[in-house]
């Protein structure tokens, strides 16, 4: 089975090209590539599928087999892929994806991808759909306690759910113990991504992120959205903000008009394999 290694701002997955390979059990698949030691080493696969519905279909399933409905960084590297390998010869295309279908602008130069815009959609702030099992309408700066320190909790889907917290210094957090206390925390019934956010001013966040299923990642598009939105719901930020991420930086953009929330950033080919 051939396979090609990308990654969107160190957020790294393995694709398959589902017009030409046949994958039989991708949950089972996705452990055994992932593996750092035993395996390629990566943060899922993706597989990418031929749509009825938009030009193209992704399919997420993270290192540990579980199915993920969205991927920010992943869908910026399935337009590259299917631009650059010609499958789908188009600069705005659309991709179906499990949290619906998605719009992407690419900036192609000598016929390389460099950079792509991902129309994102809107934000769900309705703590039951998000899900979380809080019993308001929406978790905006909520005080909770995980693991009996008490945080200040925004909580926002973008596909994903994410829980979104701001805090002085988010370098010396030890995530290794703490995201999988959020993650496994009895208020999110299908787990959650959380992001660990210092505001560096109006328009500009560092960002670390525990992912369900994958641990911490370098890089979550759905993510970095998500703490967009929620700075400027708390007030600490714009609607416009450059997010730095351990794995590079993205662009995010809530639209006010439309309530919409676009992301642009790299999508980079690192090799082809044959597993």
């Amino acid at each position: 089975m051939r396979f090609t290694k990308m990654q969107g701002t160190g957020n790294c997955y393995l694709y398959i090209n589902c017009f030409e390979e046949k994958v039989e059990d991708p949950s089972a698949l996705s452990i055994k590539l992932s593996d750092v030691h035993f395996g390629v080493g990566s943060d899922g696969i993706i597989l990418i599928k031929p749509s009825a519905k938009a030009d193209c279909e992704m399919d997420i399933y993270n290192a540990d087999g579980s199915r993920a409905m969205m991927c920010g960084n992943g869908i910026r590297c399935v337009g590259k892929y299917v631009y650059e390998r010609g499958l789908v010869k188009k600069d705005i295309l659309t991709v179906d994806t499990q949290s619906g279908i998605k719009t992407l602008y690419l900036e192609v130069k000598d016929g390389q991808v460099k950079s792509v815009k991902v129309n994102m959609g809107k934000p769900d702030l309705c703590a039951k759909t998000i899900p979380t099992l809080f019993q308001t309408e929406r978790v905006i700066d909520r005080p909770y306690k995980v693991d009996g320190k008490e945080y200040r909790v925004t909580c926002v889907s973008m596909g994903n759910p994410h829980c979104v917290v701001f805090l002085p210094d988010v370098d010396s957090l030890n995530l290794e113990m703490l995201g999988p206390k959020f993650e496994h925390d009895q208020m999110f019934p299908e787990r959650v991504n959380t992001e660990f956010i210092r505001i560096l001013g109006e328009n500009e966040m560092q960002m670390r992120v525990w992912e369900r299923g994958s641990g911490e990642t370098w890089a979550c598009g759905t993510g970095a959205c998500a703490a967009a939105v929620a700075g400027a719901l708390n007030g600490k930020t714009g609607r416009d903000v450059l997010i730095h991420l351990r794995g590079g930086d993205l662009n995010i953009h809530w639209d006010s008009s439309t309530d919409e929330v676009f992301m642009q950033g790299p999508a980079e080919f690192i090799f082809d394999g044959v597993v």
